[in-house]
């Protein structure tokens, strides 16, 4: 049966070797920690306190760490022993069976289409906010999506995915060079806010640090604070598009594992931090609705000039995530037409050895989705594809030990606490996933419908896996 046929490892190394291996530790440590803290370090912590949690909310960004953390040793694992395009489609692809892998590599799809408009929709409600002071204001059918406050389509979002797409196209290495440049600038603002931040903290701020629970709304306790890690379990995503730039990795056996952990661990230093820090600085609640709350805080504390320049320097750092959004999506896509589950030109490459169809479809799709929803319901939809694939890699790390040093290659770097630290992955990104809104659920559960269908319908009879029975 199609749906239970694994991929043969040796076909998917082949198929890859005409990507050009040029991303070394440092250009993945750029893309995830660019990736990571994007737009979700500037743009949810006090959307999440205000909404769900409170002071609180730091505890929702260091239980979805958790979580994230323990996926992110399996991804390490799986991408030493198997640097393919497509991270988790083909890893899945390979262990458990063809059908598996299109279902957690379908989920991945969803995910970088919403990211890369949500990242689109949060860089315009930056740069908005940064040229506000010098009179510059967009009509509303151009600043906002169709249908939000009389827009008709948020053309910064637009533009600014299509000149991520053009970067990209240009080559891996070029996005690298961009990313490494960009990420230190963002660093560095991420640290000055935490610096003078510090100074006009109200300790009154933190009280109570976990509210009250208020059933009707979800609203503190540690109900609150769970419900803040479904919403904020994206900003963690970082590192799965760097395992689907394995292909182009220089030595993966040593790249892949220091990208993953070392970009997690940084992005979790600089979360918790600024967290504490922005609602120190003003009451939760006045954070309510704000897409830009970091630029903000500085504003109304008094530090406009430093307010402009982390919002700039935030608007860069939202731009790396972008590239590596499109970087990863568009290796994805061509994955899916290398192996025939979705057009074969899909799994084309141009004149320099790039799938230039993959970019631009992911930027197109993603163009249209930033048009028609809202900055806040993206960020549930994103992890939920996410989480999807995440419980199919926990998994998968059982069936990669049992075959490791027969049909497959020993991994250069192993998980540790096997087999326990699997399990806690899978168990994690389920209770995440169960805490995602019912509206969130039930559109990913749409998406996976459709994909079935295309699945049976088109991918099942097409699969170039078929073709070679």
């Amino acid at each position: 049966m199609g749906f239970m046929r694994k991929a043969d490892f040796e076909l998917y190394r082949d198929a890859d070797k005409h990507y050009n291996q040029v991303l070394t530790t440092r250009d993945f440590l750029a893309l995830g920690v660019g990736t990571i803290i994007s737009t979700s370090i500037f743009t949810l912590p006090g959307q999440v306190a205000a909404q769900f949690a409170g002071p609180g909310v730091v505890f929702s960004y260091l239980l979805a760490a958790l979580v994230a953390g323990f996926v992110a040793l399996a991804y390490a694992e799986m991408s030493t022993v198997m640097p393919f395009a497509g991270s988790a489609y083909s890893w899945i692809s390979v262990l458990f069976g063809e059908g598996f892998g299109w279902i957690a590599g379908w989920a991945l799809l969803a995910e970088y289409f919403i990211a890369v408009a949500f990242v689109g929709s949060g860089f315009s409600a930056n740069l908005q906010q940064l040229l506000a002071p010098l009179g510059f204001h967009l009509p509303k059918v151009l600043a906002n999506p169709f249908g939000t406050d009389g827009g008709v389509v948020d053309i910064i979002s637009l533009l600014v995915i299509l000149l991520s797409a053009i970067i990209v196209f240009r080559g891996a290495s070029d996005a690298g060079r961009i990313s490494q440049i960009l990420v230190v600038l963002k660093v560095a603002a991420v640290i000055a806010f935490i610096i003078v931040g510090v100074t006009v903290i109200k300790p009154a701020n933190y009280h109570p640090f976990i509210p009250p629970h208020n059933p009707k709304t979800d609203f503190g306790g540690f109900s609150g604070i769970w419900s803040g890690v479904s919403m904020i379990f994206l900003a963690y995503i970082g590192f799965d598009s760097i395992a689907a730039n394995s292909a182009e990795a220089k030595n993966p056996q040593k790249t892949m594992p220091r990208g993953i952990i070392g970009s997690l661990l940084i992005a979790v230093v600089l979360f918790a931090a600024v967290t504490l820090v922005l609602v120190g600085m003003h009451p939760y609640s006045a954070y309510a609705g704000n897409a830009a709350p970091v630029g903000w805080a500085l504003q109304q504390s008094g530090y406009s000039v430093l307010s402009e320049v982390v919002t700039a320097i935030a608007l860069a750092g939202m731009f790396i995530a972008l590239l590596g959004m499109v970087l990863a999506g568009s290796r994805l896509l061509y994955a899916f037409g290398r192996d025939g589950l979705l057009p074969k030109g899909l799994g084309k490459m141009n004149a320099r050895n790039l799938p230039a169809n993959g970019v631009w479809t992911l930027a197109i799709v993603a163009i249209i989705i930033g048009a028609f929803f809202p900055f806040a319901f993206l960020a549930q939809l994103i992890s939920a594809g996410t989480l999807i694939a995440f419980m199919f890699v926990t998994l998968g790390i059982y069936s990669l030990r049992r075959r490791q040093g027969k049909d497959l290659p020993e991994a250069t770097y192993k998980m540790p606490f096997y087999p326990v630290l699997p399990a806690l992955g899978f168990i994690g990104s389920l209770f995440v996933f169960w805490g995602l809104d019912v509206q969130a659920k039930l559109y990913s559960g749409i998406w996976f419908l459709i994909g079935i269908l295309i699945y049976f319908a088109y991918g099942n009879r097409r699969s170039r896996k078929s073709e070679e029975k």
